[in-house]
């Protein structure tokens, strides 16, 4: 939306007409038109039943002159005029004070997350969970905890949800029901409605830090340890091939990007994810993005789409955010076929259960192999398996590093090389320490002949006390 579009709108609602007054009396409220300097403030639960009823009419309006999804600062600005015409022309029963925090708040109704807002404020909250319109939890240092803020009903929630959708192309009702989408500080969202939700909608919000922690900040956070940071990076800047397994929200993603800071600034680099999140250092990137299909069904582009066509832009790495399906197989392919150093999570619960999910979903390809062939591809790709766990103080910690040794009678062979042994354990805290088993990997003698050097101190085990 332009500058002239934007005074236009303003224009137009200044020039129209107000809806039916919107009068609420009270005991002790004295309901006064204009400035309302003589009002005195209304009930906490009485501004925000105003607000909702406002906000219905201000969505209303905004969406019969087609200007939702527009720019944002113009949007803003059509709101307050809005606003500042109904104060002017309705009788309202606000004080000055409440009078403008209506205006700001109904601004970021109808531009921003509404009462989500403070909580996107929070760089200490990682997720938001909300449940229906009167519960909400969000995740705190990997603690969940609930949250004293709420929406005016499911109706209100609801029209949270359309708009998200709506300013990024999406639809979501009752026909389609379920949406995912990304804000544009790259939060990832899914959203759902009834009859999907029983209890009314739902809407979860996945937060990535605008900085994103590096090698230094999870060393000081304890996720791995030095001696485990020397191996991996230099396995990356050997381009071995590298699978990193984990559960939901146990830091893949984020372990994925530290390992990324390994690989050098003149290699170019081509990452691909459902929703872009990874934020690397090197300038020679290449950024792709699934697509789901749209309203008619059409334009939907998969991972495996893009995974093949990765192949065709010349990369030194490819990058996969996430395998879920049928792209294992292009992947694994690759990694085989001359593409190294490639880097790619996948959801499991343990290194060898990684190796299990990614057979499953070569299969998912669609192509007629025998498990002996996808088990060979697997041993033949893979160099490393790292897992990384959420554990129950809320810290994420790798909890082994596996190097992939081979195939023995059809199954494949994976050998520990750090591991993280507890010693004692809390409800609030989890004693522990990473140790390596005495394994030397394969892939230090070859990191040697390019110059790489791992003294064997690092892979000594210590001595049991």
């Amino acid at each position: 939306m332009t500058q002239d579009d934007a005074r236009a709108v303003r224009s137009l609602f200044a020039r129209r007409p107000a809806s039916a007054p919107v009068r609420r009396t009270d005991a002790g409220v004295h309901s006064t038109k204009g400035t309302g300097e003589l009002a005195a403030p209304v009930a906490a639960s009485q501004f925000v039943d105003l607000k909702a009823e406002l906000h219905a009419r201000v969505i209303a309006d905004l969406q019969e002159e087609g200007l939702l999804g527009g720019e944002p600062e113009a949007l803003e600005a059509a709101v307050q005029d809005w606003v500042a015409n109904v104060l002017a022309t309705e009788d309202l029963p606000l004080n000055e004070a409440e009078r403008s925090r209506l205006g700001l708040e109904l601004a970021e109704e109808a531009t921003g997350l509404g009462p989500l807002g403070p909580l996107l404020a929070d760089p200490a909250i990682t997720d938001i969970l909300v449940n229906g319109h009167d519960q909400v939890y969000v995740e705190r240092f990997g603690r969940l905890e609930r949250v004293d803020i709420r929406f005016a009903d499911d109706r209100h929630l609801r029209r949270l949800i359309e708009r998200l959708a709506m300013n990024v192309g999406r639809r979501i009702d009752q026909a389609s029901p379920m949406v995912d989408l990304r804000l544009p500080d790259g939060s990832r969202v899914n959203a759902t409605l009834p009859p999907v939700s029983i209890d009314g909608p739902t809407l979860s919000i996945r937060r990535f830090g605008r900085n994103r922690l590096r090698s230094v900040d999870v060393l000081r956070l304890n996720m791995l340890d030095s001696a485990m940071w020397h191996v991996l990076s230099a396995a990356v800047r050997g381009k071995r091939n590298i699978l990193l397994s984990g559960g939901t929200g146990a830091g893949k993603s984020t372990l994925l990007g530290i390992l990324a800071e390994a690989i050098p600034e003149d290699e170019r680099i081509v990452t691909i994810e459902d929703t872009a999140e990874l934020i690397l250092d090197q300038e020679h990137v290449v950024r792709l993005e699934t697509r789901p299909a749209n309203a008619e069904g059409q334009g939907h582009v998969s991972a495996r789409d893009l995974m093949i066509n990765s192949l065709r832009m010349r990369p030194s790495r490819i990058i996969v955010g996430e395998v879920r399906a049928g792209e294992a197989l292009d992947m694994l392919q690759a990694m085989n076929t001359g593409h190294e150093g490639g880097l790619c999570t996948v959801h499991a619960n343990s290194t060898r259960d990684a190796l299990a999910r990614l057979e499953t979903m070569v299969l998912m390809a669609g192509a007629d192999l025998p498990s002996q062939a996808i088990r060979e591809q697997i041993t033949s790709a893979l160099d490393l398996v790292v897992h990384v766990r959420r554990y129950e103080d809320g810290i994420r910690r790798i909890a082994a590093v596996s190097e992939v040794t081979g195939l023995e009678s059809g199954t494949p062979l994976l050998q520990d090389i750090f591991v993280f042994r507890t010693t004692s354990t809390s409800r609030h805290r989890i004693e522990g320490r990473f140790e390596p088993t005495g394994i030397v990997p394969r892939f230090v003698q070859d990191e040697r002949s390019m110059g790489v050097d791992l003294p064997l101190e690092l892979f000594r085990m210590p001595e049991q006390s």
